[in-house]
């Protein structure tokens, strides 16, 4: 069964950077589409990157500008999300989610979910 595993989040002030780690394991993942999404208590979880099984990579919001980048070494069976010039706004419980070779914009197509790393963006 395929198992994924968030870490690296803490407190960080805004303007700060961080990289974000999925580690995965379980048979066949190099099929699966890997996806970063978060969460604010009392809001939506929503996506913010995901690369395919193919290596095609969709951004979502300020990953579009280049915030949050996502990349994949499957060597080291891990995930990454680099986040630059991070705001207050950032602070949120990020989760990676796989499913099956593609990516999807809702987080409902995804049969995998870690538990969550907390990011925290403070002055």
């Amino acid at each position: 069964q395929l198992q994924l595993v968030e870490s690296g989040g803490g407190s960080v002030h805004p303007g700060g950077s961080l990289r974000l780690s999925c580690a995965v394991s379980g048979s066949n993942y190099e099929s699966d589409a890997i996806a970063w999404f978060r969460q604010v208590p009392g809001k939506e979880r929503v996506g913010l990157t995901c690369h395919s099984a193919s290596g095609a990579i969709s951004n979502y919001g300020d990953a579009v500008n280049g915030r949050f980048t996502i990349s994949r070494d499957n060597a080291r069976d891990t995930i990454y999300l680099d986040i630059t010039s991070l705001k207050l706004e950032d602070t949120a419980v990020y989760y990676c989610a796989a499913r099956l070779l593609v990516c999807s914009l809702n987080g409902r197509d995804y049969d995998t979910w870690g538990q969550g790393t907390q990011v925290t963006v403070s002055s």
